[in-house]
């Protein structure tokens, strides 16, 4: 896995454009939207795998071009699949027009002409090479400039965000096994069938475990935190829910795992002056014992141990303790955890 990163921001503001314009430029031809405005403040990041790339791209507004003289130039005809986090894009390839809104991602041929339009965004993009992804061409040819079909737009999208995520920390190995679960994913993405579903079944579930984790995370000072809540924010039934949770021992065990997780944060970081018991209130226990008692279980020490060494420098908890939970349902977890990934033939017949 290679990785390169380029910013304009410590340019002077005169040279930013042109420098962002140089980086593109064997492949696409990039304009302002805004000529009056000073400077053009960009940053991309990269991720180069096994026969596809990530890049992350935060930029103002812009106006990018694939011309005939950019595809003789550079023929490269890799498959460009794009998720505007912030704006709206319009794109035109010749034959057909597309506005994608934010949030919902989209499919280009870069072996084809195009213009696209967005004002200030925050993008990923995943470059797919047709070499790698030859299996699953007619599913992505037939999904070009088109509109994704909303679940499966939703999916990719959150698959997506997770891979941005979760690419930084991957080792060498876990990242070898990255092409074909993302071959699997979008092949079930882009259109679902029960055994394209079943082969993506280990990252489907991992891509909502994050939504689920996040719409807790978010809640997790509310007493109003249940599974009512979680599925409204997660987009998620009750039954997937209670599926996705069976292994953590249900839906409210796992909440009150994140709260301890929480206040373990908190009492190593709050000053001393807030109380266990504030602390066990601002998190919806009942009252202190029985948080303190939760918080035993869950780590082998008391909450005022875990101020008291916090305090003195020391680590409060032996390390590796709680590495395993970590893990369980992890995006590198499944990936080394599920080999019908690591080699999946995708049946891309109509």
């Amino acid at each position: 896995m290679r990785y390169s990163e380029f910013g304009t921001s410590k340019l002077p503001a005169q040279q930013q454009l042109e420098a962002w314009q140089a980086w593109y430029g064997r492949v696409f031809d990039t304009s302002t939207l805004h000529a009056g405005d000073d400077g053009f403040t960009a940053h991309a990041r990269a991720w180069n795998l096994d026969g596809f790339a990530l890049n992350h791209v935060t930029a103002p507004g812009l106006s990018v071009l694939r011309t005939k003289t950019l595809l003789r130039r550079e023929p490269v005809d890799h498959w460009a699949i794009t998720l505007g986090r912030r704006s709206v894009t319009w794109l035109d390839t010749g034959s057909t027009t597309l506005t994608a809104p934010a949030g919902v991602p989209f499919v280009v041929s870069l072996g084809q002409t195009m213009k696209n339009e967005r004002e200030a965004d925050d993008r990923i993009q995943l470059y797919l090479s047709r070499d790698s992804f030859h299996g699953i061409a007619p599913l992505l040819d037939a999904c070009c400039a088109r509109p994704l079909q909303p679940a499966g737009g939703a999916l990719l999208a959150d698959y997506m965000r997770v891979l941005l995520r979760n690419l930084p920390t991957l080792d060498e190995t876990d990242a070898l096994r990255l092409t074909d679960a993302t071959r699997a994913m979008i092949a079930a993405c882009l259109a679902p069938s029960a055994q394209r579903l079943g082969e993506a079944r280990p990252l489907i579930n991992v891509t909502l475990m994050e939504k689920v984790r996040r719409a807790i995370r978010r809640h997790l000072r509310s007493s109003a935190l249940g599974p009512e809540l979680i599925c409204r924010e997660a987009a998620t039934s009750r039954s997937q829910l209670y599926r996705l949770l069976e292994g953590e021992g249900g839906v409210g065990h796992y909440i009150q795992k994140q709260r301890l997780s929480e206040a373990f944060s908190m009492l190593c970081d709050l000053p001393a002056t807030t109380t266990i018991a504030a602390i066990a209130e601002m998190l919806c226990f009942a009252d202190s014992s029985s948080f303190a008692r939760a918080f035993r279980r869950e780590f082998g020490v008391s909450p005022s141990d875990v101020r008291d060494a916090a305090r003195a420098g020391l680590p409060p908890i032996p390390a590796g303790a709680g590495a395993h939970e970590a893990e369980r349902g992890s995006f590198v977890a499944c990936l080394r955890g599920a080999p019908s990934l690591a080699g999946a033939a995708l049946d891309h017949r109509a």
